[in-house]
Protein backbone atom coordinates (compact mmCIF):
# COMPACT_ATOMS: atom_id res chain seq x y z
CA UNK A 1 0.00 0.00 0.00
CA UNK A 2 1.35 3.39 -1.02
CA UNK A 3 1.26 6.85 0.47
CA UNK A 4 -0.70 9.65 -0.68
CA UNK A 5 0.96 13.19 -0.66
CA UNK A 6 0.51 16.31 -1.29
CA UNK A 7 3.14 17.90 -3.60
CA UNK A 8 3.24 21.37 -3.64
CA UNK A 9 6.09 22.87 -5.95
CA UNK A 10 6.46 26.12 -4.87
CA UNK A 11 7.53 29.56 -7.11
CA UNK A 12 11.12 30.64 -8.36
CA UNK A 13 13.32 27.76 -7.90
CA UNK A 14 10.80 25.21 -6.55
CA UNK A 15 9.62 22.90 -9.28
CA UNK A 16 13.31 22.15 -10.00
CA UNK A 17 14.45 20.77 -6.76
CA UNK A 18 10.59 19.61 -6.25
CA UNK A 19 11.31 18.06 -9.46
CA UNK A 20 14.93 16.22 -8.21
CA UNK A 21 13.70 15.68 -4.43
CA UNK A 22 10.74 13.52 -5.96
CA UNK A 23 13.08 11.47 -8.59
CA UNK A 24 15.11 10.75 -5.41
CA UNK A 25 12.56 9.82 -3.57
CA UNK A 26 10.93 7.19 -5.68
CA UNK A 27 14.35 5.59 -6.53
CA UNK A 28 13.96 4.46 -2.30
CA UNK A 29 12.03 2.21 -3.86
CA UNK A 30 8.86 3.65 -1.22
CA UNK A 31 5.55 3.61 -3.15
CA UNK A 32 4.29 7.41 -3.06
CA UNK A 33 1.31 8.49 -4.84
CA UNK A 34 2.00 12.02 -5.77
CA UNK A 35 -1.11 14.98 -5.53
CA UNK A 36 0.26 17.55 -7.01
CA UNK A 37 -1.02 21.20 -6.05
CA UNK A 38 0.02 24.68 -7.30
CA UNK A 39 -0.08 27.36 -4.47
CA UNK A 40 1.57 30.82 -4.37
CA UNK A 41 2.25 33.25 -7.29
CA UNK A 42 1.23 30.97 -9.95
CA UNK A 43 -2.26 30.39 -8.07
CA UNK A 44 -2.78 34.06 -7.19
CA UNK A 45 -2.53 33.84 -11.45
CA UNK A 46 -5.10 31.36 -11.54
CA UNK A 47 -7.25 31.53 -8.86
CA UNK A 48 -7.34 35.08 -7.63
CA UNK A 49 -5.83 33.59 -4.17
CA UNK A 50 -2.29 32.23 -3.27
CA UNK A 51 -3.37 29.45 -1.13
CA UNK A 52 -6.50 28.21 -2.75
CA UNK A 53 -9.39 26.20 -0.43
CA UNK A 54 -8.34 22.55 -2.43
CA UNK A 55 -5.11 22.85 -1.64
CA UNK A 56 -5.76 22.77 2.67
CA UNK A 57 -8.16 20.13 0.77
CA UNK A 58 -5.48 18.09 -0.69
CA UNK A 59 -3.37 18.56 2.55
CA UNK A 60 -6.11 17.38 4.89
CA UNK A 61 -7.36 14.92 2.85
CA UNK A 62 -3.41 12.79 2.58
CA UNK A 63 -2.34 14.37 5.69
CA UNK A 64 1.33 14.40 4.39
CA UNK A 65 2.55 17.24 2.20
CA UNK A 66 6.16 18.12 0.31
CA UNK A 67 6.32 22.00 -0.51
CA UNK A 68 8.47 23.54 -2.39
CA UNK A 69 9.77 27.24 -1.67
CA UNK A 70 7.47 29.67 -1.77
CA UNK A 71 7.55 33.55 -2.68
CA UNK A 72 4.67 35.79 -1.50
CA UNK A 73 2.50 38.35 -3.50
CA UNK A 74 3.76 42.21 -2.26
CA UNK A 75 0.65 43.99 -1.73
CA UNK A 76 -1.44 41.24 -1.94
CA UNK A 77 -3.09 38.32 -0.75
CA UNK A 78 -1.69 36.62 2.76
CA UNK A 79 1.38 38.67 4.57
CA UNK A 80 3.11 35.16 4.26
CA UNK A 81 1.64 32.16 2.46
CA UNK A 82 3.47 29.71 4.51
CA UNK A 83 2.47 31.28 7.58
CA UNK A 84 -1.17 31.27 6.49
CA UNK A 85 -0.98 27.15 5.05
CA UNK A 86 0.50 26.56 9.44
CA UNK A 87 -2.44 28.24 10.37
CA UNK A 88 -5.07 26.47 8.74
CA UNK A 89 -4.08 23.31 9.26
CA UNK A 90 -3.05 24.00 13.27
CA UNK A 91 1.16 23.55 12.02
CA UNK A 92 2.31 24.52 15.99
CA UNK A 93 5.82 22.93 15.58
CA UNK A 94 8.10 23.52 13.51
CA UNK A 95 10.93 20.93 13.60
CA UNK A 96 14.58 21.65 12.14
CA UNK A 97 17.84 19.83 12.44
CA UNK A 98 21.20 21.03 11.84
CA UNK A 99 23.19 18.05 11.54
CA UNK A 100 27.30 18.49 10.44
CA UNK A 101 27.84 16.10 6.81
CA UNK A 102 31.72 15.68 6.72
CA UNK A 103 32.68 17.62 3.34
CA UNK A 104 30.22 21.10 4.34
CA UNK A 105 32.36 24.11 4.96
CA UNK A 106 31.97 25.13 7.94
CA UNK A 107 34.20 26.24 11.16
CA UNK A 108 32.41 23.47 13.34
CA UNK A 109 32.48 19.95 13.25
CA UNK A 110 30.05 17.00 15.40
CA UNK A 111 26.99 19.42 15.50
CA UNK A 112 24.07 17.90 15.43
CA UNK A 113 20.99 19.87 17.32
CA UNK A 114 17.45 19.79 16.66
CA UNK A 115 15.40 22.94 17.11
CA UNK A 116 11.65 22.62 18.21
CA UNK A 117 10.36 26.15 16.94
CA UNK A 118 6.46 27.43 18.32
CA UNK A 119 5.08 28.10 15.13
CA UNK A 120 1.66 29.90 16.19
CA UNK A 121 1.91 32.81 18.09
CA UNK A 122 4.66 35.78 19.87
CA UNK A 123 5.45 38.38 17.87
CA UNK A 124 4.67 36.60 14.67
CA UNK A 125 0.51 36.57 15.82
CA UNK A 126 -0.41 39.23 13.22
CA UNK A 127 -1.76 41.15 15.95
CA UNK A 128 -0.23 44.29 14.96
CA UNK A 129 -1.95 48.25 14.73
CA UNK A 130 -0.20 50.63 12.50
CA UNK A 131 0.82 54.20 13.25
CA UNK A 132 -1.73 57.13 13.10
CA UNK A 133 -5.07 55.01 12.77
CA UNK A 134 -8.16 55.24 15.19
CA UNK A 135 -7.80 51.52 16.08
CA UNK A 136 -4.16 52.60 17.07
CA UNK A 137 -5.72 55.62 19.22
CA UNK A 138 -8.15 53.18 20.92
CA UNK A 139 -5.30 50.88 21.71
CA UNK A 140 -3.32 53.35 23.07
CA UNK A 141 -6.18 55.03 24.91
CA UNK A 142 -6.91 51.52 26.00
CA UNK A 143 -3.75 51.06 27.70
CA UNK A 144 -3.40 54.55 29.63
CA UNK A 145 -6.69 53.45 31.17
CA UNK A 146 -5.43 49.85 32.24
CA UNK A 147 -1.80 50.48 32.69
CA UNK A 148 -1.22 54.04 33.14
CA UNK A 149 1.03 54.14 29.97
CA UNK A 150 1.19 57.35 28.02
CA UNK A 151 2.34 55.24 24.25
CA UNK A 152 3.64 58.17 22.17
CA UNK A 153 1.48 59.21 19.26
CA UNK A 154 3.41 58.29 16.53
CA UNK A 155 3.76 54.64 17.84
CA UNK A 156 2.96 51.35 16.18
CA UNK A 157 2.54 48.25 17.98
CA UNK A 158 3.10 43.83 17.40
CA UNK A 159 1.56 42.28 20.13
CA UNK A 160 3.85 39.44 21.81
CA UNK A 161 1.48 36.78 22.51
CA UNK A 162 2.13 33.79 24.35
CA UNK A 163 -0.02 31.20 26.01
CA UNK A 164 0.34 27.36 28.11
CA UNK A 165 -1.88 25.68 25.46
CA UNK A 166 0.78 26.25 22.71
CA UNK A 167 3.62 26.29 24.45
CA UNK A 168 2.75 22.88 26.41
CA UNK A 169 2.53 21.49 23.04
CA UNK A 170 5.67 22.08 21.68
CA UNK A 171 7.75 21.69 24.94
CA UNK A 172 6.33 18.24 24.74
CA UNK A 173 6.98 17.31 21.69
CA UNK A 174 10.68 18.39 22.16
CA UNK A 175 10.60 16.01 24.95
CA UNK A 176 8.99 13.26 23.20
CA UNK A 177 11.20 13.32 20.43
CA UNK A 178 14.33 13.46 22.69
CA UNK A 179 12.89 10.28 24.60
CA UNK A 180 12.34 8.41 21.72
CA UNK A 181 15.32 9.15 20.09
CA UNK A 182 17.67 8.65 22.75
CA UNK A 183 18.68 12.40 23.26
CA UNK A 184 19.83 13.72 26.44
CA UNK A 185 19.04 17.19 27.03
CA UNK A 186 16.43 19.58 26.22
CA UNK A 187 17.39 23.48 26.48
CA UNK A 188 14.66 25.98 26.78
CA UNK A 189 15.19 29.16 25.46
CA UNK A 190 13.78 32.54 26.12
CA UNK A 191 14.42 35.81 27.62
CA UNK A 192 12.34 35.15 30.74
CA UNK A 193 14.55 38.00 32.60
CA UNK A 194 12.89 40.96 30.97
CA UNK A 195 9.46 39.74 28.94
CA UNK A 196 8.21 38.25 32.31
CA UNK A 197 5.10 37.82 31.82
CA UNK A 198 5.41 36.25 28.18
CA UNK A 199 8.78 34.61 27.99
CA UNK A 200 8.14 33.56 31.92
CA UNK A 201 5.09 31.51 30.94
CA UNK A 202 6.64 29.70 28.52
CA UNK A 203 9.80 29.03 30.78
CA UNK A 204 7.51 28.25 33.55
CA UNK A 205 5.16 25.51 30.83
CA UNK A 206 8.87 24.38 29.46
CA UNK A 207 9.68 23.54 33.65
CA UNK A 208 6.28 21.73 34.14
CA UNK A 209 7.00 19.68 30.88
CA UNK A 210 10.18 18.57 32.03
CA UNK A 211 9.21 17.36 35.31
CA UNK A 212 6.86 14.72 33.70
CA UNK A 213 10.08 13.49 31.65
CA UNK A 214 12.61 12.37 34.83
CA UNK A 215 14.68 10.43 32.27
CA UNK A 216 15.89 13.92 29.77
CA UNK A 217 18.10 16.32 31.32
CA UNK A 218 16.62 19.68 31.39
CA UNK A 219 18.15 23.27 31.37
CA UNK A 220 17.69 27.14 30.02
CA UNK A 221 19.18 29.27 28.26
CA UNK A 222 18.48 32.92 28.07
CA UNK A 223 18.92 33.74 24.58
CA UNK A 224 21.55 36.48 23.69
CA UNK A 225 24.03 33.95 26.20
CA UNK A 226 22.49 31.06 23.98
CA UNK A 227 23.80 32.69 20.60
CA UNK A 228 27.07 33.11 22.10
CA UNK A 229 27.24 29.76 23.71
CA UNK A 230 26.03 28.13 20.07
CA UNK A 231 29.13 30.13 18.24
CA UNK A 232 31.29 29.01 21.07
CA UNK A 233 30.44 25.11 22.07
CA UNK A 234 27.70 24.31 19.89
CA UNK A 235 28.47 20.53 20.93
CA UNK A 236 27.18 21.29 24.59
CA UNK A 237 24.00 21.02 23.44
CA UNK A 238 21.27 18.77 21.91
CA UNK A 239 17.57 19.73 21.29
CA UNK A 240 16.28 23.11 21.77
CA UNK A 241 12.74 24.34 22.55
CA UNK A 242 11.73 28.32 21.73
CA UNK A 243 9.02 30.83 20.99
CA UNK A 244 8.61 31.49 17.57
CA UNK A 245 10.86 34.69 16.92
CA UNK A 246 13.42 33.19 19.13
CA UNK A 247 13.15 29.89 16.98
CA UNK A 248 12.99 31.42 13.54
CA UNK A 249 16.31 33.32 14.63
CA UNK A 250 18.37 30.52 16.62
CA UNK A 251 17.79 27.99 13.83
CA UNK A 252 18.56 29.98 11.38
CA UNK A 253 22.31 30.41 13.36
CA UNK A 254 22.42 26.67 13.80
CA UNK A 255 22.50 25.87 10.44
CA UNK A 256 24.93 28.64 9.65
CA UNK A 257 27.00 26.40 11.97
CA UNK A 258 26.59 23.13 9.54
CA UNK A 259 27.03 24.76 6.58
CA UNK A 260 23.82 27.21 5.85
CA UNK A 261 20.57 26.85 4.49
CA UNK A 262 21.40 24.62 1.49
CA UNK A 263 21.64 21.68 3.73
CA UNK A 264 19.13 22.86 6.17
CA UNK A 265 15.70 20.95 6.12
CA UNK A 266 12.55 21.60 8.15
CA UNK A 267 9.25 20.02 9.02
CA UNK A 268 5.88 21.90 10.05
CA UNK A 269 3.78 19.48 12.13
CA UNK A 270 0.35 19.96 13.94
CA UNK A 271 -1.67 17.25 15.61
CA UNK A 272 -3.49 15.79 12.24
CA UNK A 273 -0.82 16.93 9.88
CA UNK A 274 2.63 17.53 8.79
CA UNK A 275 4.29 19.49 5.50
CA UNK A 276 7.70 19.00 4.76
CA UNK A 277 9.63 22.02 2.91
CA UNK A 278 13.65 23.36 3.00
CA UNK A 279 14.19 26.09 4.70
CA UNK A 280 15.89 28.66 2.29
CA UNK A 281 13.18 30.58 -0.20
CA UNK A 282 12.50 30.99 -3.43
CA UNK A 283 15.69 32.37 -5.70
CA UNK A 284 13.47 33.49 -8.37
CA UNK A 285 16.63 34.79 -9.96
CA UNK A 286 17.95 31.39 -10.31
CA UNK A 287 14.40 30.04 -11.93
CA UNK A 288 15.19 27.90 -15.08
CA UNK A 289 18.90 27.74 -15.22
CA UNK A 290 18.88 24.68 -13.38
CA UNK A 291 21.82 25.70 -10.50
CA UNK A 292 20.46 25.65 -7.09
CA UNK A 293 21.37 23.05 -4.81
CA UNK A 294 18.04 21.02 -3.84
CA UNK A 295 19.66 19.24 -0.97
CA UNK A 296 17.69 20.78 1.63
CA UNK A 297 14.45 19.62 -0.23
CA UNK A 298 16.32 16.04 -0.46
CA UNK A 299 16.53 16.30 3.34
CA UNK A 300 13.60 17.44 3.84
CA UNK A 301 12.12 14.31 2.00
CA UNK A 302 14.22 12.37 4.34
CA UNK A 303 12.28 13.96 7.29
CA UNK A 304 8.96 12.86 5.44
CA UNK A 305 10.25 9.29 4.76
CA UNK A 306 10.80 8.67 8.55
CA UNK A 307 7.21 10.23 9.28
CA UNK A 308 5.94 7.84 7.08
CA UNK A 309 7.69 5.47 9.14
CA UNK A 310 9.70 4.44 6.11
CA UNK A 311 12.95 4.57 8.40
CA UNK A 312 15.38 2.16 5.51
CA UNK A 313 14.74 4.22 2.83
CA UNK A 314 15.32 7.46 4.58
CA UNK A 315 18.80 5.99 6.00
CA UNK A 316 19.61 4.58 2.39
CA UNK A 317 18.85 8.45 1.03
CA UNK A 318 20.41 10.36 4.03
CA UNK A 319 23.52 8.15 3.63
CA UNK A 320 23.64 8.92 0.24
CA UNK A 321 23.02 12.23 0.02
CA UNK A 322 26.41 12.49 2.98
CA UNK A 323 28.40 10.28 0.35
CA UNK A 324 27.76 12.84 -2.29
CA UNK A 325 28.77 15.63 0.09
CA UNK A 326 31.78 14.05 1.26
CA UNK A 327 33.08 13.52 -2.07
CA UNK A 328 32.21 16.67 -2.86
CA UNK A 329 32.20 16.54 -7.05
CA UNK A 330 28.81 15.99 -7.86
CA UNK A 331 27.54 18.90 -5.91
CA UNK A 332 26.05 22.61 -6.80
CA UNK A 333 28.44 25.73 -6.60
CA UNK A 334 27.22 26.62 -3.25
CA UNK A 335 29.20 23.24 -1.94
CA UNK A 336 31.89 24.28 -3.43
CA UNK A 337 35.61 25.78 -2.01
CA UNK A 338 35.15 28.53 -4.98
CA UNK A 339 32.09 29.44 -6.16
CA UNK A 340 33.38 30.17 -9.45
CA UNK A 341 34.35 26.24 -9.40
CA UNK A 342 33.56 25.12 -12.86
CA UNK A 343 33.31 21.10 -11.91
CA UNK A 344 29.95 22.00 -9.91
CA UNK A 345 27.11 20.41 -11.38
CA UNK A 346 23.22 21.48 -12.12
CA UNK A 347 20.27 20.44 -9.77
CA UNK A 348 19.26 17.76 -11.59
CA UNK A 349 23.08 16.62 -11.90
CA UNK A 350 22.67 16.51 -8.01
CA UNK A 351 19.53 13.75 -8.42
CA UNK A 352 21.47 11.56 -10.64
CA UNK A 353 24.49 11.41 -8.58
CA UNK A 354 22.32 10.86 -5.18
CA UNK A 355 20.32 8.01 -7.13
CA UNK A 356 23.31 6.04 -8.20
CA UNK A 357 24.86 6.33 -5.02
CA UNK A 358 21.62 4.63 -3.58
CA UNK A 359 22.21 2.09 -6.10
CA UNK A 360 26.05 1.52 -5.07
CA UNK A 361 24.74 0.64 -1.91
CA UNK A 362 27.68 3.02 -0.22
CA UNK A 363 26.70 4.46 3.55
CA UNK A 364 28.84 7.47 4.88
Amino acid sequence: MGHKVTLIPGDGTGPEITEATVRVLDATGVKIDWEEQIAGERALEEHGTPLPVHVLDSVRRNKVALKGPMGTPIGKGFRSVNVALRRELDLNCNFRPAKYYPGVRTLYKNVDIICFRENMEDLYSGLELQVHTPEMDKFRQAVKDIAGWNLREDSAVTLKVITIHNSERICKRAFEYARAHKRKLVTAVHKANICKHTDGLFLETARKVAEQYPDIQFNDRIVDNMCMQLVQKPEDYDVLVLPNLFGDILSDLCAGLVGGLGVAPSANLGDEYACFEPVHGSAPKYAGQNKVNPMAMMLSGVLMLRHLNEGEAADRLEHAIAEIIRKNDKVTYDMKADRNDKTAVGTAQVADAIIEQMKAGVKA
